[in-house]
């Protein structure tokens, strides 16, 4: 597969690509020196780049086809994990995985939306849009996390719900709706992390927490940029100055008290490190976890439930 390139990152994967055909020719010819000025000027090319990106690029970085999913987190993160199917009412749903694993000495259950790789891959995940069943699912693993007292981690990374005619029929917006509402009184710790795209309801079905933690370069939001430009301009030529009036990236929310914490990614993104990107998300679930895991479950619920109430800004 040809390496996927984003429009600001092209003059970067053009010294990139003269450096790799120079490294051919470097047992017969004396270029290591010009090698070695090439790589740190990709380094400060990189920190100029990656160090001023604008709300709409970092969305495209957040959608990157490259990007680590959830499973590929799991793998990287954690040991012994059980994948658990089905909702036990209609099917599995291919585009949220879950089941039991553990972090270091931590048992934990992981639940997240999961994306494919190719065309032949996106259609048996449905693109990462969970239909109701997927909610579903994702409630019963909850719950059976709450039976064995075992925490919650959900990584959030979804285009949206999906919004056809059969998930309508099944209950899609009552599913998302009683996981907000199970989510709420879950009697063991939850953390929340927004791993690529968070959109609206379908993301918010597996997203409240104790904490909300949010990779660099994600978004999370009620629309989509494309979809709100199409809403107030009538095209989606106008995304760029949506993703702008948005606010949807990770300093964003901090600042708006959404999320509590922005996990650093690998300079470029996480897709170009995806051991390095695990590393940074392994060590912030276990320091949040362990902080959660010294409250009791009533005081737990408190500061969940006025987390959220105090979410929001308004005027009289």
């Amino acid at each position: 597969m040809a390496k996927a390139v984003l429009d600001f990152e092209k003059p970067i994967f053009e010294l990139e690509s003269k450096i790799n055909e120079m490294r051919q020719y470097q047992g017969k010819l004396d270029i290591a020196d010009e090698i070695t000025k090439l790589e740190r000027k990709v380094r400060k090319l990189k920190e100029s780049v990656y160090g001023d990106l604008t709300r709409w690029q970092k969305v495209q970085l957040a959608r990157h086809p490259e990007r680590p999913f959830t499973l590929d987190y799991i793998y990287l993160m954690a040991n012994d994990f059980i994948e658990l199917h089905g909702d036990r009412q209609c099917k599995d749903d291919k585009s949220i995985v879950g089941g039991f694993a553990k972090i270091d000495e931590h048992k934990v259950m992981i639940i997240g939306h999961q994306k494919g790789r190719d065309t032949k891959s996106n259609v048996y995940r449905n693109f990462g849009m969970p239909n109701p069943e997927g909610y579903r699912k994702a409630l019963r693993l909850m719950k059976l996390a709450e039976k064995f007292n075992r925490p919650v981690i959900t990584m959030l990374d979804t285009p949206g719900a999906y919004p056809g005619l059969e998930a309508e029929q099944r209950g899609q917006a009552e599913a998302i709706a009683r996981n907000l509402l199970e989510m709420s009184r879950l009697r063991v710790p939850i953390i929340v992390v927004i791993i690529g795209e968070g959109a609206s309801g379908g993301a918010l079905g597996i997203g409240v927490g104790d904490r909300i933690l949010m990779l660099e370069n994600c978004w999370y939001s009620v629309i989509s940029p494309e979809s709100c430009s199409s809403i107030l301009w009538k095209s989606w030529d106008f995304k760029e100055q949506a993703a702008e009036a948005l606010r949807l990236t990770a300093p964003d929310l901090l600042q708006q008290k959404i999320i509590d914490r922005i996990i650093p990614e690998p300079l470029g993104g996480a897709h170009t490190n995806h051991e390095l990107a695990a590393k940074n998300l392994k060590a912030a679930i276990i320091e949040e976890l362990t902080q959660l895991l010294k409250l009791k479950t009533e005081k737990l619920l408190d500061y969940r439930f006025a987390k959220f109430a105090k979410m929001g800004v308004w005027h009289e």
